[in-house]
């Protein structure tokens, strides 16, 4: 056990210890304010204060995790060996950075309360990110600053045997619309077909009614593969239902309909089922109530994962509500374009909740790859590439990694051509050493 000594036991400090320490290296951790104490602890130990005691570990810490709300916090970037870290604090410290108070930042999103530019559907966009403007989305640096600090307590504790985590893949499978042709009702069907007369797609229009006479299969209707590729696998996948009413962002099935529903309970057979928050939802806790029971009597379990439509999250309300209703994990944190780091690693982390200085029950799950972001790599040798680094970076952590694919990535579509090849890549690297 690592015993750290601080002048003051904050909620922020209890929290990103625990995270680095426990749920990044494995260790356990506790704190003191007493210097008897901290004396008398005879194995890991270490200083995060002002002014070092003595010859122990030390780390020189930064205000951020002994303030309250949120402040204007001045961030200077510096390289670090091969990625970067800000609040500097000296050469005269075991790190020359505060990767506590850095990691905290980070993992709270202190940076997404703050006033930034949304894209049109209400979201933190890549762009507007320290990490993207720095030049480190690509890393988990939180990650990998763990690592560095474990080094150097290596370094002063050469007899203590450190844990080891392994790498792990946590696949997940969205699914906004089971059926693209199918399922769809009588008005829905007339107005997609109006749509394709007027836009001259008369394949599509073909192909639309070949399917609803079921003379050809439904273009989304891949759940057979994804299943067979579950039962193969060691990996468990966990897949979102929209079951939410039809909206001008969400057009899914409808609920009530029978081999819909049929549909989601034999997923729930062979893999973990989760919620996919519809749009309105994600700012009505009422809808979302109603959503979360639903669901709820599908599946016949309690709820235990969502994920909110267009990956949209507002801070810090969209939070609130899933622990108000006690929804204990989610998947929405990552960038639906863009390849990264949203919170900075690829270690699940609790929601802290700025506004009440506390942890919260809700584990935040951060993917790093939405299909989507691989499309804007042209030929399937450069995506292969992409990801083959991508697996690389959450591997030397041994971090969890998080792709999100959805059901119609995996029908014959030009557009989708050699992502099942893809898929398969990112689940048998769970089995590479």
């Amino acid at each position: 056990m690592l015993l750290v000594y601080t002048h003051k036991i904050t909620p922020r400090v209890k929290y990103i210890f625990k995270h680095i320490c426990t749920r990044v290296l494995g260790l356990e951790v506790s704190f003191t304010n007493k210097i008897e104490e901290f004396i008398a602890h005879d194995s890991l130990k270490m200083s995060y204060t002002k002014q070092q005691l003595g010859s122990e570990f030390f780390i020189k810490n930064h205000e951020l995790l002994f303030e309250q709300g949120l402040n204007d916090v001045e961030i200077h970037f510096q390289d670090w060996d091969n990625t970067k870290c800000f609040f500097f604090n000296g050469d005269k410290c075991e790190l020359p950075f505060d990767i506590f108070a850095a990691s905290f930042y980070l993992l709270s999103r202190y940076e997404e309360y703050l006033p930034h530019v949304k894209d049109d559907y209400g979201r933190f966009v890549a762009s507007e990110s320290i990490a993207y403007k720095h030049g480190f989305l690509d890393q988990p640096v939180v990650d990998i600053w763990a690592y560095k600090f474990k080094k150097a307590l290596q370094k002063q504790f050469p007899d203590y045997i450190f844990p080891e985590k392994t790498y792990t893949v946590k696949p997940i499978i969205d699914v906004p619309s089971a059926y693209i042709f199918q399922k769809k009702g009588v008005m829905r069907t007339l107005g997609g077909t109006l749509k394709d007369i007027f836009r001259l797609r008369f394949k599509r229009l073909y192909y639309r009614y070949m399917v609803i006479l079921n003379l050809k299969h439904d273009p989304y209707d891949t759940f057979k593969y994804i299943i067979n590729r579950q039962k193969n696998s060691n990996a468990k996948f966990l897949f979102f239902f929209l079951i939410g009413d039809y909206s001008t962002f969400d057009k899914g099935i409808n609920v009530n309909n029978k081999k819909f529903v049929s549909l989601i309970k034999q997923v729930a057979d062979y893999c973990r089922v989760g919620l996919k928050v519809s749009f309105f939802a994600i700012d009505d806790i009422t809808i979302l109530k109603k959503e979360k029971i639903q669901m709820e009597t599908i599946i016949n379990a309690s709820l235990n994962a969502s994920r909110q439509s267009y990956s949209r999250l507002n801070f810090p309300d969209s939070y609130r509500h899933l622990v108000e209703l006690e929804i204990p994990e989610d998947y929405t944190m990552g960038y639906v374009n863009q390849i990264g780091f949203r919170a900075g690693s690829c270690t699940p982390f609790f929601f802290y909740d700025l506004d009440y200085e506390v942890q919260t029950p809700l584990k935040i799950c951060p993917y790093h790859l939405m299909d989507y972001a691989l499309l804007k790599t042209k030929s399937l040798l450069d995506k292969k590439k992409v990801l083959n680094e991508l697996i690389g970076k959450i591997k030397a952590v041994n971090g969890e990694f998080v792709p999100v694919f959805h059901n119609y990535t995996f029908s014959d579509s030009e557009r989708w051509q050699g992502f099942k090849e893809l898929f398969n890549m990112i689940l048998e690297s769970a089995h590479e050493n």
